[in-house]
């Protein structure tokens, strides 16, 4: 048989050719956004994605008072008396991390916040309320610390503002699924939003029973100066007071988002589901850029992209000053949701990099503490501005503070720099 001529040789199947190249180069993108990470880290990924999907009651929480014939003078000092609890949840929770272990905080944190929704959403007469909502701040945010260390301890340097970015991204993807299925909820009884706000604290436990054997995520080793690294440490560390004080700060402006913004809204006569469509946008925005954008911006200097992302924050927050309408207020929102996304993951990587390898735990807690304390700064000082100064002096006080913060992370990036710098040789040493 004579061979075919060079025409009916046979062509290469190009139609299976190209898949492949797009299976290749979604395989390079997912392992670039997503690969490189350990299963402990994922294991924690998954249970606070579950955590976050259940967790319902603190969006709810005003709503469930209301409508138990509390008045806004007692909702207050339901909301205040949580606030006070979460100031001493995150420090408890860094001491317990650093002395006890991982795996025993994240499981006791869990379990404990569990059983005080169950109790808050079960008591009655003022008082209970009041030392129930107390007892849930005092808990819900000791495995925090634990769980912020533990990736510290299994992720390596290079790879943890991916890391903790991902979380972030865990947590706001939880969060917009939550707030569909609450209002739903609610709709049949605000028990449900307790019961399951509790059940997914408790999944959450058994996941890291479960997949972190005891032992692997225990007490880190002392190091070879001995363990006295603590608080006293911490509080001594010019670099971790200055960054707890700019988060503070910056999360003060950030809180102006669930303060002055919905004031604003009501203030132009617009409906509350502007304000709900907003955080919808919100929460889609995150969704969408997170894992892309925080990778990108990896290879940046960390502090300088804090800086500028604080920046865009506080400018973002002071354009609502010009939003009259339903779509501006949206506009207005995505352009400081950018620089939230800018922030994920930077700031708790850049503490892990500060921290002593025996007192992460600590370190994160402080560092957590700048959250907890703006969460009670923020209303108060955003609710006095608005409502004496007026709400032009809130968001040129947003534009201030972000530039300031801005300013304030430039000023420390070369020291940053320097330590993060020292501290790499050191874990390769």
């Amino acid at each position: 048989m004579t061979p075919p001529s060079t025409d009916e040789r046979p062509r290469p199947d190009t139609t299976a050719t190209i898949p492949a190249q797009r299976r290749s180069r979604l395989a390079t993108e997912v392992h670039t956004h997503l690969g490189g990470l350990p299963r402990t880290f994922w294991i924690l990924f998954g249970g606070q994605l579950v955590n976050r999907i259940g967790g319902m009651v603190a969006a709810f929480l005003v709503l469930y008072l209301g409508a138990q014939g509390l008045s806004a003078g007692q909702i207050g000092a339901v909301l205040a008396a949580r606030g006070v609890g979460s100031l001493v949840s995150q420090p408890l929770g860094g001491l317990l991390a650093d002395r006890v272990g991982r795996r025993f905080t994240l499981l006791t944190g869990l379990v404990a916040t569990s059983g005080a929704l169950v109790l808050l959403g079960a008591v009655h007469p003022l008082p209970a309320m009041i030392a129930a909502a107390a007892l849930l701040g005092s808990v819900s945010e000791l495995y925090r610390p634990a769980s912020s260390a533990l990736v510290a301890d299994v992720v390596p340097p290079a790879a943890r503002a991916k890391a903790y970015g991902l979380l972030f991204w865990a947590v706001n993807l939880g969060f917009a699924v939550a707030s569909l299925l609450a209002g739903f909820l609610a709709e049949h009884g605000y028990w449900l939003l307790f019961a399951v706000d509790a059940g997914s604290g408790l999944a959450f436990a058994v996941i890291i029973a479960v997949g972190i054997p005891r032992g692997t995520a225990g007490r880190p080793k002392p190091a070879a100066g001995g363990d006295r690294a603590g608080y006293r440490t911490a509080l001594r560390d010019p670099l971790l007071v200055a960054l707890v004080l700019l988060t503070l700060a910056y999360a003060t402006v950030y809180n102006q988002a669930q303060v002055a913004i919905p004031l604003a809204i009501r203030d132009h006569g617009l409906p509350a589901t502007v304000y709900g469509t907003a955080a919808a946008v919100n929460g889609i925005v995150i969704v969408v850029l997170q894992p892309v954008l925080t990778t990108w911006l990896a290879r940046f200097d960390r502090m300088k992209v804090l800086a500028a992302s604080w920046a865009l924050v506080g400018g973002g927050m002071a354009l609502t000053g010009l939003a009259h309408t339903a779509w501006q207020y949206c506009l207005v929102v995505v352009v400081w949701t950018i620089g939230e996304v800018g922030t994920a993951g930077f700031t708790a990587a850049l503490v892990a990099d500060l921290a002593p390898a025996q007192a992460r735990g600590r370190y994160q807690a402080m560092f957590g503490w700048g959250w907890s304390a703006a969460s009670l700064t923020g209303p108060t000082v955003g609710t006095f501005v608005y409502g004496t100064l007026g709400p032009a002096a809130t968001w040129l006080g947003c534009l201030a503070i972000g530039a300031l913060c801005g300013v304030g992370a430039l000023a420390l990036a070369s020291r940053v720099a320097r330590r993060r710098a020292a501290a790499l040789h050191l874990a390769l040493a």
